[in-house]
């Protein structure tokens, strides 16, 4: 390979966004193919109801919920990445954020179907909205769940304008590369961005205010998120160690997604491999391995407050989980979420593609597998036994959790075709300067 300089960060990253080949094309059709058979599903359940799902008394939370506390924490690395190490200057950081910021966006698009289609009656979904309205109807700003309204939405608002802020130099390189139409287009999101010395200076001190803003909000959204279950009586669910286990958990995930699409992404362009160094990726495997500690000690932590406390619902609903019915999923988390991640102590196993990737997929379904393991046992063994119930995951919400997948990659694959996944600006800024003659 070519060591890189200004010039070829440019073409290498350009070179990405040329017309889709057939690799892209096939991809692009098994993704919308899955999107689409969600789309059926999703059809077919508000056609015949939520008797298609696996909900019923008193599991009211499902698959559905478990999909969106996934699809939110997956979208916290991407803050983090872009906010939080650029604050604390990560030198890993500068090849992968571009594309993990816009894993936040396209995560909490994807997260916030979910309460849609857990609702089953979606065309009253606007009933979750404060408006002034003749029934004299109003919101209960009591509930956790209204505060997931106003946290998704302010997460959400934020992540895109410090998304669309990171890209306008990088999309003013892409428009003085281009030619024609495809020049004119570029130009407008680029806002007339010259690369002076005024501009720079204003642009670093935008992005440094977001930078700011953006880092509380890794932080309090899956707080807020958590809120949902601890602010309830439920056994397992009443605690207050869910908000910072909650937060380590989104970020451990997010991380594990990270990997998940960078390595893919470094693989489809050969390009790339000078730019997403193997450091830049073991520096994410070294997160994910702080991040798992901590969440292996809030495992831990859960258990001894439940013997501790003397509450024998609490020793009931700890029992349960590793040796009730529900126990497959609790152990299959158990070693993807804490023995899998210790691997990547081996500096040889962090340092491989291949081992990084499998990782990552494995602690992915760890993370899906622990919003399920909460949601589903505290509501199947709550204070009653006579109310006792058990959860079957039915065709539909299979369908509809691929679909989400098939709805993340879409946009992902559209993005990467369409503006630079690689921040062209902040890669240039670690080059050192071309002499003049």
């Amino acid at each position: 390979m070519d060591q890189l300089t200004y010039g070829n960060i440019n073409d290498r990253v350009v070179s990405s966004m040329e017309p889709p080949g057939r690799s892209w094309m096939v991809s692009m059709v098994l993704i919308l193919g899955a999107l689409s058979m969600g789309l059926f599903a999703w059809a077919v359940q508000i056609r015949h109801g939520l008797e298609y799902s696996g909900i019923n008394h008193p599991i009211a939370w499902g698959v559905y919920i478990t999909n969106f506390v996934f699809w939110i924490g997956i979208g916290h690395a991407g803050t983090l990445i872009s906010a939080v190490l650029y604050l604390v200057r990560a030198p890993f950081r500068n090849s992968i954020y571009r594309a993990s910021e816009a894993m936040t966006v396209f995560a909490v698009m994807t997260a916030g179907m979910f309460p849609l289609i857990h609702l089953g009656r979606v065309w009253f979904a606007y009933w979750l909205l404060p408006y002034p309205n003749q029934r004299e109807l109003w919101v209960n700003f009591k509930s956790p769940l209204l505060w997931d309204v106003f946290a998704i939405s302010t997460y959400m608002s934020v992540s895109i304008a410090f998304f669309v802020l990171g890209m306008i130099p990088d999309l003013a390189a892409v428009r003085d590369e281009s030619k024609g139409i495809k020049r004119f287009l570029y130009g407008i999101p680029a806002l007339w961005f010259r690369g002076t010395n005024h501009q720079w200076l204003h642009y670093m001190r935008g992005y440094l205010l977001f930078a700011a803003i953006a880092t509380p909000l890794v932080f309090s959204v899956h707080s807020i998120v958590s809120w949902d279950f601890a602010m309830s009586s439920l056994p397992g669910w009443h605690s207050t160690i869910f908000a910072p286990y909650f937060v380590a958990g989104a970020i451990f995930s997010g991380c594990a997604m990270v990997l998940t699409i960078m390595i893919p992404l470094r693989v489809a362009f050969p390009g790339f491999k000078e730019i997403i160094k193997v450091k830049d990726l073991e520096g994410m495997a070294k997160m994910i391995i702080f991040t798992s500690l901590i969440v292996t000690y809030a495992y831990v932590v859960e258990f001894f407050i439940a013997y501790y406390s003397g509450a024998q619902y609490e020793r009931a609903m700890f029992w349960f989980r590793p040796f009730g019915e529900m126990n497959p999923y609790f152990w299959l988390m158990v070693a993807c979420n804490c023995i899998v991640p210790l691997t990547l102590f081996v500096k040889r196993i962090r340092t491989n593609i291949p081992a990084l990737f499998i990782i990552a997929l494995l602690v992915n379904v760890g993370m899906w597998l622990e919003r399920f393991v909460i949601v589903g046992t505290s509501l199947a063994h709550g204070f009653a036994p006579f109310a006792w119930g058990s959860y079957q995951i039915e065709w539909a919400e299979i369908w509809i959790t691929i679909g989400s997948f098939g709805f993340f990659f879409m946009w992902f694959f559209i993005f990467v075709k369409v503006t630079p996944s690689i921040a062209i600006a902040e890669m240039k800024e670690k080059l050192k300067p071309p002499l003049r003659r």
